[in-house]
């Protein structure tokens, strides 16, 4: 299947049926939230997968109580880096230098670019930039989903600052931003299964000049 075609195929699952997903389908999408693209390449975030029931039943009490919380086989919280450090930073230049093998003059000068900027900016701001990368790794867990044959259902819906206590994210220097339920779908409850999917018309959404 073509990926166009699992875009139009995966929708927002709204009831699971407990079947547990194979570690090895779960271990390719983690593959593809590590591969995902990041600004400066710096990937500022972690994901926790949560099979443990104690855990999602806490998790589902501060997320509106969606039944696919507790229901789907893993749930992943992407949580993003309260704060750019120089640590943080340096940690990922040296990541790729030793991966490499060599240094590049180039690349050591945007380094000091980095150091240079984002420490010294408000947490606040840095975390929202953080946050925003999440959404890219976000978006390659989905379609990975739906490649492997499983469902997900993409959530905002969660006190983040509950879900911070109950994994102890602060602790780690961490943010949750988003939850995402993998699973089976549990079809005779879930009432958007046989619905056509909607979308707004090419031409309300692109504007060619």
């Amino acid at each position: 299947m073509d990926y166009l075609n699992l875009l139009n195929k995966r929708y927002a699952t709204k009831a699971m049926n407990g079947k547990m997903v194979a570690q090895e389908k779960i271990d390719n999408i983690l593959e593809a939230i590590r591969l995902a693209p990041t600004s400066s390449g710096l990937q500022p975030f972690e994901v926790f997968v949560i099979t443990d029931n104690e855990v999602k039943s806490k998790i589902k009490e501060i997320a509106w109580n969606q039944s696919q919380v507790t229901d789907c086989s893993h749930l992943l919280v992407f949580a993003a880096w309260d704060h750019y450090t120089a640590d943080r930073i340096n940690h990922m230049f040296d990541l790729t230098n030793e991966i490499r093998g060599f240094e590049n003059e180039g690349w050591e000068n945007y380094r000091q670019q980095l150091l240079s900027t984002y420490p010294k900016k408000d947490p606040q701001q840095n975390f929202e930039h953080a946050a925003r990368q999440t959404y890219i790794a976000f978006m390659s867990a989905i379609t990975q989903a739906a490649a492997e044959g499983l469902d997900s259902t993409p959530m905002e819906g969660f006190d983040s600052s509950a879900l911070d206590g109950i994994l102890n994210l602060e602790a780690k220097g961490l943010r949750s931003t988003l939850l995402l339920p993998i699973g089976y779908r549990d079809a005779d409850k879930d009432w958007l299964v046989n619905l056509v999917k909607v979308r707004k018309p090419m031409k309300e959404l692109v504007t060619h000049i």
